[in-house]
């Protein structure tokens, strides 16, 4: 069932490349099947061509977690803290204030 839907995002990716939606979700899929790889490439992409596409830094973040690239996650959560405050994406905001303070090691458990 969710290679259908890894396909059917292909399609509408093909369709439309520069779609900053469908190029996410298809991030999310590659990352549900464990293509890291094409998943990364993908969020890297979206920062670079939309940079106010503010779900984005969060997953990306994750995703140099779970790369053990902890540099590149704190810089991602802090690039998506200014785009997410200038949007007033308070959601978003306290979403990523909190996944950076946790890659810092300063967790509140």
């Amino acid at each position: 069932m969710s290679t259908d839907r890894l396909e059917q995002l292909k399609a509408f990716y093909e369709e439309d490349p520069e779609d900053p939606f469908t190029r996410y979700a298809l991030a999310q899929e590659h990352l549900k099947h464990d293509h890291m790889d094409r998943a990364l490439a993908l969020f890297e992409e979206l920062v670079d061509t939309d940079p106010d596409y503010v779900g984005t830094y969060y997953h990306l973040g994750k995703l140099y977690e779970r790369l053990e690239r902890s540099d590149d996650a704190i810089d991602t959560y802090a690039q998506g803290i200014e785009v997410a405050r200038e949007q007033g994406e308070q959601k978003s905001l306290s979403e990523l204030q909190d996944a950076k303070l946790k890659a810092e090691g300063v967790g509140f458990e």
